[in-house]
């Protein structure tokens, strides 16, 4: 079986393997608790995209977060607000300006759990099919890329201060090129690519790259991605096996990289966790 070579984040791989994590709500936590704990493994805590939690008392919810994971040595990262919340708000400086905050605000709650890295979504939305424009209309008219930096700009000076990662995940991005351009264009830690594989083999059905391409084209700009599976119709975040996705060929590419990027399984089921791992370390691609 095909079985990544080593990395150079040695503490995340043993045997030459990729040590496989999850995505959580909090409520889960205590149900894979020694899944985590057993394995040290990658934890991304998605509570921050309600705005429920980002305006309520939420410092007492972290400590015992931190009590439940006591002993816990691995890498914790969050989602960013993404219902209602956009790249594209930086069109509308008055739209913009409680993005921004709400961005900042899950920056905060990040940084009191000690999270490496936040997630956000990117602004290729629609216009951003084309790989050769961003839009048919006019540059002064409909620019994604300018519209995400009037956003990305005061958050990513935040996220260097506090040493956290912005992860820029595809969506509906029917290509490659804008967001890694993006990304590329800063030239910073600090902001890097997401790939979530069931987000690319849906836009895969509709012309644009297979979820491999995309690893292959984000190369060292890959910090992170969501490992889920899908039949190509719809977001289904199945465990990998469900669907239809070709994880030969993904985790072909990512042997080629010089780097471990985070993997993160983000099912719809969190039952499914440890099932989805297994199919996956089965087959001699993770640990």
């Amino acid at each position: 079986m095909l079985a990544c070579k080593m990395f150079a984040r040695g503490d995340f791989m043993e045997s030459g393997k990729i040590k496989i994590g999850g995505a959580l709500m909090i409520k889960s936590l205590a149900e894979h608790k020694d899944w985590i704990l057993e394995g040290q493994r990658d934890i991304e805590l998605q509570d921050t995209v309600m705005p429920k939690f980002l305006d309520s008392d939420w410092k007492p919810t972290i400590h015992a977060v931190k009590d439940t994971l006591h002993g816990y040595t691995g890498r914790i990262g969050i989602h960013g607000p993404f219902i209602g919340v956009s790249l594209i708000a930086g069109f509308d400086p008055k739209i913009a300006e409680p993005v921004i905050a709400r961005y900042l605000k899950a920056l905060e709650i990040g940084t009191e759990l000690g999270a490496e890295y936040m997630v956000i979504h990117s602004p290729f939305i629609g216009f951003g099919a084309s790989p050769f424009s961003d839009s048919p209309l006019p540059k002064d008219s409909f620019n994604e890329s300018a519209f995400a930096r009037a956003i990305l700009e005061p958050v990513l000076v935040e996220a260097e201060k506090q040493k956290c990662i912005i992860v820029v995940e595809n969506i509906q991005d029917n290509n490659t090129v804008h967001l890694c351009t993006l990304v590329r264009s800063y030239n910073s830690e600090y902001l890097k690519v997401s790939i979530d594989v069931g987000h690319a083999f849906i836009t895969h059905q509709h012309g644009g790259p297979t979820p491999d391409q995309w690893v292959r084209d984000a190369g060292p700009l890959l910090e992170h991605m969501h490992i889920q599976d899908s039949d190509g119709q719809t977001d289904r975040h199945w465990a990998p096996g469900f669907g239809s996705v070709n994880w030969n060929a993904i985790f072909e590419e990512l042997e080629n990289l010089k780097h471990a990027p985070r993997l993160i399984l983000e099912l719809r089921k969190h039952a499914d966790l440890e099932r989805g791992a297994k199919f996956l370390a089965d087959r001699g691609y993770v640990q």
